[in-house]
């Protein structure tokens, strides 16, 4: 973690690469499960890279006894295929413990080959909508004992699930469904005792996001093009207004001559019979 900027706000992945710190301590006995639910929920709960620094600063991190860094520069945009989410090599984590807690993997991660999980009374996430991956064809073993999982995968990926159920069960609502090409294949697999693991089908925040614009975008259009027509309506309506008075008013005044010219012609007759 850096102390450059300790006022900056932490993302998601930040917290994420304290937290498998923390599960790597566990495992090797560095912490107790008591020090490990604390720093844990500290950890989900800081907000700037100053919460995050003291988290990690007396453990080893991949045996070199530094603290994980923050990456201060952006990531690179993805061209938005699936070629370049299919990275090859290994995974940014392996696996994820839960007992009486749980664990989260969501964000920019790259899923490896063969993802293992374990909850006890406990439950996870596993989030692969922003997630690489390091091969077209990947595992996520789920084993949860009293305890549920969640496996997220986004619109285009296959996914076909093997896993046994013993008074729980796996969810199989989204199998069946063709993946775009050249899109992963996931195969979720494991063993549920009196828990469970479920499976679904999500689009990420930012394409829920470009949706819900793209809708109010078409209402907007939608309104201006009845205003539009409405004004169109109102502006024939008030030509064939001026039409019809005028109209009126040239017929009234012809009646108004003829009228008058009767009268004269009149008075004239009356005026040659008194002269005669």
């Amino acid at each position: 973690m850096t102390d450059d900027a300790p006022e900056l706000r932490a993302s998601d992945a930040d917290r994420e690469r304290v937290a498998e710190v923390l599960r790597d301590a566990l495992a090797e006995g560095r912490l107790d499960m008591a020090e490990f639910e604390e720093r844990l929920d500290a950890t989900y709960s800081a907000r700037t890279y100053g919460d995050l620094a003291p988290i990690t600063r007396d453990l080893p991190v991949g045996g070199a006894g530094a603290a994980p860094r923050v990456s201060m520069t952006k990531e690179p945009e993805r061209d938005g295929g699936w070629a370049g989410r299919i990275t090859g090599g290994e995974g940014s984590s392996t696996w994820a413990v839960a007992v009486m807690s749980g664990f989260q993997r969501k964000g920019r991660w790259t899923v490896p080959r063969r993802f293992n999980c374990f909850a006890f009374w406990g439950g996870g996430e596993i989030d692969l909508r922003d997630a690489d991956f390091a091969a077209g064809e990947v595992v996520i073993n789920c084993v949860a004992i009293m305890g549920g999982m969640n496996v997220v995968v986004p619109p285009g990926v296959e996914v076909v699930v093997r896993g046994i159920g013993f008074m729980g069960g796996f969810d199989h609502s989204e199998e069946g469904v063709l993946g775009d090409p050249g899109a992963p294949r996931v195969i979720v697999t494991g063993f549920a005792f009196w828990g469970g693991v479920g499976v679904e089908r999500k689009v990420t925040r930012a394409e829920r996001q470009r949706l819900k614009e793209e809708r109010r975008q078409e209402k907007l259009e939608r309104r201006q093009e009845r205003e539009r027509e409405r004004l169109e309506r109102g502006s024939g309506q008030r030509e064939l207004d001026a039409s019809r008075s005028d109209g009126h008013d040239r017929h009234g005044l012809g009646l108004h001559d003829l009228h008058g010219g009767r009268e004269r012609e009149l008075e004239r007759e009356r005026e040659r019979r008194r002269d005669t």
